[in-house]
């Protein structure tokens, strides 16, 4: 059975590997010149289950009306003549409640544990090298409400099975050391020790190299064109290179990894999802020796800014700009993420410049992603993952493998049946 897959950012590599697992014959098809090349390019490098926490919940309406106006706001709504965003606002919204924030928190853990499992499992059978680090991520607060919050919402994650400790920010300093130095006001910090980081760019890269192997296919700088359909199937997707030769591909069954360009593709075929690019920003800082910079990830929750060791690299990474598909990067929130960067490491001297990225994460309301069939019989999903989509990746394509030959995934996610 031949399965084509649209993306090859970490998802879409992810499902090509799983599905080529299951006994599919699966080409991948990628604008880009090579795989890893847009949103799992440069981001935050962290396997964090313990990041669940969805962003809409009872206290986010506060945040982002104190946030609006400011470069530097964690979450920055940039207020278009663009219907998508406010109905993507408006379903945000009603995701805010109690009851609803602490369901998807919990299904979001389900999906991070099982994926994480799946990750690990990949790495030993393939012995894949990405400058990985199981070391833990170490949230780290400053503000003392926000504290007491997320307490709470590690309890919740506790019960599910992500273990995450409260530390005074004298036990955060035994594990990281290099906070020794921080200038600013911490007030506590919560532990995950079975998370991970590393590099998402070269573990896609690695990947891609193993499913090329196992025969999976990769089309790279095709761009999709049009995906036609008849009755209630996909019949065939229309690509076009650089040179602007079109050519025809046909499937037994299509899966739609594309990141936030999804919802435009599947827009055309009367398939509506509510998915907003959610720009994200990373530097990352070449390390010297004399540099003291943190060995194992943090999270700086008030700021949502990431920290992650990538060999002689610290990449830092967070911030959502709701402002469409512009890909431009602000100097101005580079200059906030630097300055951040600078005060809880000051010790990080540095002489080379950072480097600068910007990328659009398919943000759901929610932050539930969508995995499973879609409303035509060949058309399946695996799309909308957000933040965590590398997080989520090996565990999502496991799950839409399971699903594709017919069988219940193992885990406790509302997998789709069908999408509109």
């Amino acid at each position: 059975m031949r399965v084509a897959v649209l993306g090859a950012g970490v998802v879409g590599v992810t499902s090509a590997w799983f599905l080529s697992r299951a006994g599919y014959q699966v080409s991948v098809i990628e604008r880009q010149p090579a795989s890893a090349m847009e949103t799992s390019f440069a981001n935050g490098g962290q396997i964090s289950v313990s990041q669940a926490e969805p962003w809409a919940n009872p206290d986010a309406l506060h945040k982002i009306i104190k946030w609006l106006g400011r470069e530097d706001a964690p979450l920055l709504f940039r207020l278009q003549k663009d219907p998508q965003q406010w109905l993507w606002g408006l379903r945000f919204l009603r995701e805010c409640t109690h009851a609803r924030h602490t369901r998807n928190l919990r299904h979001l853990v389900n999906l991070g544990l099982f994926s994480r499992a799946m990750l690990q499992d990949l790495r030993q059978q393939l012995d894949l090298q990405y400058q990985q680090q199981q070391q833990g991520i170490l949230q780290l607060h400053s503000d003392p409400r926000e504290y007491q919050n997320a307490c709470k919402a590690a309890a919740i994650m506790a019960e599910q099975g992500c273990q995450r400790i409260e530390l005074s920010l004298q036990q955060a300093t035994q594990i990281e050391p290099a906070l020794a130095h921080s200038v600013l006001p911490l007030c506590g910090a919560i532990y995950s020790p079975d998370d991970e980081s590393g590099d998402a760019h070269q573990f896609t890269q690695a990947l891609t190299g193993y499913a090329q192997r196992a025969g999976v296919s990769f089309l790279f700088g095709q761009h999709i064109k049009r995906i036609n359909y008849s009755h209630n199937a996909i019949s065939h997707i229309e690509i076009e290179d650089e040179q602007g030769q079109i050519q025809i591909i046909k499937a037994d069954a299509y899966v739609m990894a594309a990141g936030s360009y999804s919802p435009l593709l599947l827009r055309t075929i009367g398939i509506h999802l509510p998915i907003y690019p959610a720009k994200g920003y990373s530097l990352t800082i070449p390390l010297r020796d004399e540099d003291i910079a943190p060995l194992i990830s943090i999270t700086d929750e008030s700021h949502k800014l990431v920290f992650s060791r990538l060999g002689d690299r610290l990449r830092v990474a967070g911030t959502a700009e709701l402002a469409g598909y512009n890909t431009e990067i602000n100097t101005q929130r580079c200059a906030a993420i630097h300055a951040r960067c600078r005060s809880l490491f000051p010790r990080l001297i540095g002489q080379a410049a950072p480097q600068a990225w910007a990328g659009l994460r398919p943000a759901t309301p929610n932050n539930m992603p969508f995995i499973g069939r879609s409303r035509y019989r060949n058309l399946y999903l695996n799309t909308g993952h957000g933040t965590l989509g590398w997080t989520q990746s090996c565990g999502s394509a496991a799950a839409l493998a399971q699903i594709m030959t017919g069988k219940t995934p193992e885990i406790d996610f509302p997998f789709l049946c069908a999408a509109d």
